[in-house]
This record gives C-alpha cells, sequence and structure tokens, in this order.
C-alpha cells in the first residue's frame, strides 16, 4: 500500500510564488514573488500580476516540519528609485558578509530591467541601489557561485518575460518569437563583477536545452525553456 503523503503549505495567507530557497548561517531563507489581488486583464504580457514587494520566509529547526517565519516586507516597490511596476521573481547571493537580492522590475516605460539591492542579514532588509543594472533586461534571476569564487546568473523569460526583445543583449526594433519547426529561445547567463556583484562583467551567453542528439530543442517542444530557470550541482 502506498504511503500516504500530507501535504504541507509553507505560507498559505497570501500569494506567493517561484520562491528561491538558500540556506545561509545553518538556515534556510525562502525568496517568493508576492502577488496581490486584483481585477487587472489577464493576458501574455502577465498585466494580472501587481507584485509590488517582497517577503522572506525562513524555517525554524527541521526543514520538514519546522515553524515558518515570515520576515515581513523586505522591499517595497515605492523604495525603489527607478520603479515602474511588477516586481517578478528574485534571486539572492551572499559574499563577505552582504546579501545581494537580485530582481526585475519594469521601469516606467513599462521594460524590464535588474535592480539590486543589498543587506547586512539574509532576511533584510534589503536596499535598493539607484539604478538598474547596466544593459539588464528580462526575469527570473537565478544566482550560483561557482567553484571558482565567480557568481553567475541564469536569466529570461518568454511573453511578459520580454526575452524575445533582445538578440545578444542588443534590443530588438521587432520583436522575434521563434514558432514551429525554429530553433527555440535560450535561456541567458552572465558573471557578475564579484568586486561589486553590482554590474554584468562582459555580456551574457545563451544556455542551450537539447535533446538526447544533442540538438537544440524547436520552438514547438513542450520541453523547450520558457522561463524561471534554476540550477544546482
Amino acid at each position: 500500500m502506498a504511503k500516504k503523503v500530507e501535504k504541507r503549505y509553507l505560507f498559505p495567507a497570501d500569494y506567493m510564488a517561484d520562491p528561491s530557497v538558500h540556506v545561509f548561517n545553518g538556515k534556510i531563507y525562502i525568496y517568493p514573488s508576492h502577488d496581490w489581488e486584483c481585477e487587472n486583464v489577464e493576458n501574455d504580457n502577465g498585466d494580472q500580476y501587481v507584485m509590488k514587494d517582497y517577503h522572506v520566509l525562513s524555517i525554524e529547526g527541521d526543514p520538514m516540519t519546522g515553524k515558518v517565519v515570515d520576515h515581513g516586507c523586505v522591499l517595497k516597490l515605492e523604495n525603489i528609485p527607478w520603479h515602474g511596476r511588477q516586481l517578478w521573481d528574485c534571486d539572492v547571493a551572499e559574499k563577505d558578509g552582504k546579501y545581494y537580492m537580485y530582481f526585475p522590475m519594469k521601469d516606467r516605460s513599462d521594460v524590464f530591467h535588474w535592480g539590486v539591492a543589498v543587506a547586512d542579514r539574509p532576511e533584510g532588509p534589503f536596499i535598493p541601489q539607484p539604478d538598474p543594472v547596466r544593459g539588464s533586461y528580462s526575469i527570473d534571476m537565478c544566482v550560483r557561485k561557482d567553484e571558482d569564487g565567480e557568481y553567475y546568473v541564469y536569466f529570461g523569460g518568454l511573453w511578459g518575460g520580454q526575452l524575445q526583445r533582445y538578440k545578444e543583449d542588443i534590443h530588438l526594433e521587432t520583436p522575434y518569437l521563434p514558432e514551429g519547426d525554429a530553433d527555440s529561445l535560450p535561456a541567458r547567463v552572465v558573471r557578475l563583477d564579484k568586486k561589486t556583484m553590482l554590474q554584468w562583467d562582459g555580456p551574457s551567453k545563451p544556455v542551450y536545452v537539447v535533446d538526447e542528439n544533442g540538438k537544440q530543442l524547436k520552438a514547438d517542444d513542450p520541453h523547450r525553456f520558457f522561463a524561471a530557470s534554476w540550477t544546482f550541482k
């Protein structure tokens, strides 16, 4: 007889999604997006999502049964100098005792760029930098520290994530979203300037998803990249 698995809701009281999870100082920290009830029209641009702040959650004790602690609002849209709207999926990295939150946000022209906010503790509060990361675009950042001490960010999202508006980091006059048996649009990865953790260290590169023969997946393949990449080793 199959063993019954009991569901556990980490935060049932609100709309939180797409979390990144890290262990800092021996404790699990969860960094989700935070949506709000609204009456916006639902479309492929994601206009139905409000997402005007971030919360940080942590788990006390056993990760499967321990108490979930909401550390409250750690960053608000209106406190970011270049804000337009929509704080989508974020991620956090630690370096030399500082915690860096990388987040996507639309500017006042409704174009996604990255912001960086810095904290002294993994639970925040996070203080935003005055300007977006130079050359940044699209959404859903995942930060990974490699064994050589370099930090890499995987990112990108189609449709409302605006990845189709760029080619090799250059903004396109006419967005290109492949269809049918054309090669799918890949995610991107970029190395951070580890001296400051606030800017890119050179251009981004494509991250291809391939089939069993090493061929890049086509645009109509349901397994092709869409959004919200995540890496672990």
